[in-house]
């Protein structure tokens, strides 16, 4: 038996801090659900994450304002990183308490399957990103959550991506302050978001010392407030690591449900029939995600003939798996 063999199979954190360093910029879409997580990797992207915005609005219909509890996000991202192959980080807002509730809160999320956590500075409760009123803790506080996550954490490849939404309540100047005492903590990643320009990106990065670097984008959202657009090559010169884009799913999800349902009032309005297929992805686009093709192999492959010929009757065996029946 091979040296190789004997070891241990590499960890997904340990496959997405692989990506890190050799594809940097590292594209992740946020994730709601089993669609989403399911179309990113389908498209080929190689890592997600979960959106707490997004989790938030379409699970409860709530503002992101720390409505969404611990237990709801665990649940969440358990389903949605196992229903994917690729890496899954999470949004764990604040930590849900003090250093010490942040220790439980890291064991929690490595259990449920995800890669790492995004824990920011905000006070409780707290804001999306994007909205005003962002009050923060001090820095000695968050410097303690991340200490304490970097504790809790079993797998060493476990990502702690510290967030601080000091630029848009101490402006630059705090923001680098307080990274250099999260790097000092040991954060795994720093995360600034609301950045306003290419000046503040580089001073983020200067101040992190080496330690990857996280940036937030909106992807063409309409009335974005904050960060500027910036194109992958350009992120890539400034020495990105991450990019992440919890709003362009959901958005898109939203703008195409929307327009689905102006054609159906339209056809109750009017009485027509308005068959419009380009709104709409095809049976064989849902089935080919979900996976039935392999359901019905695996019907095939370990049910009983006659049990195949009651469910489907006179239909044969490469029929069902052909058809997905």
């Amino acid at each position: 038996m091979s040296e190789s063999s004997n070891q241990p199979p590499q960890s997904k954190a340990s496959k997405l801090r692989q990506l890190y360093r050799d594809h940097a910029p590292v594209v992740s879409p946020g994730v709601y659900d089993g669609y989403s997580a399911m179309m990113v990797q389908a498209m080929g992207f190689k890592s997600a994450a979960t959106t707490g915005a997004g989790l938030s609005n379409s699970v409860l219909g709530v503002p992101d304002i720390g409505l969404f509890s611990l237990r709801d996000n665990i649940d969440a991202c358990r389903r949605i990183a196992s229903s994917v192959s690729i890496p899954i980080m999470a949004d764990a807002d604040t930590g849900y308490g003090n250093a010490v509730t942040v220790y439980h809160v890291v064991q929690y999320f490595e259990e449920a399957g995800v890669v790492g956590i995004n824990i920011e500075d905000q006070l409780m409760p707290k804001r999306c990103g994007h909205m005003r009123g962002k009050e923060l803790v001090e820095p000695r506080e968050m410097v303690k959550k991340i200490e304490a996550a970097i504790k809790a954490k079993k797998d060493p490849d476990f990502i702690i991506n510290a967030r601080t939404d000091a630029i848009a309540v101490e402006g630059i100047e705090g923001t680098v302050a307080r990274i250099r005492e999260y790097v000092a903590a040991g954060a795994d990643m720093i995360y600034a978001d609301a950045f306003r320009d290419e000046d503040d990106i580089r001073r983020v990065i200067d101040a992190a010392r080496g330690v990857p670097v996280n940036v937030n984008m909106g992807f063409g959202i309409r009335s974005r407030p904050t960060s500027p657009s910036i194109s992958m090559a350009r992120l890539k010169e400034l020495g990105v690591t991450r990019v992440s884009l919890p709003r362009m799913l959901p958005a898109a999800a939203l703008m195409g449900m929307q327009k689905a349902l102006e054609v159906m009032r339209e056809c109750i309005e009017t009485g027509k029939l308005v068959d419009r297929p380009d709104l709409l992805v095809g049976m064989e686009t849902i089935t080919g995600l979900m996976g039935y093709e392999q359901l019905s192999q695996l019907e095939n492959d370990l049910l009983p003939d006659e049990e195949l010929e009651r469910k489907y009757q006179s239909a044969s065996r490469d029929y069902v798996v052909k058809k997905g029946v």
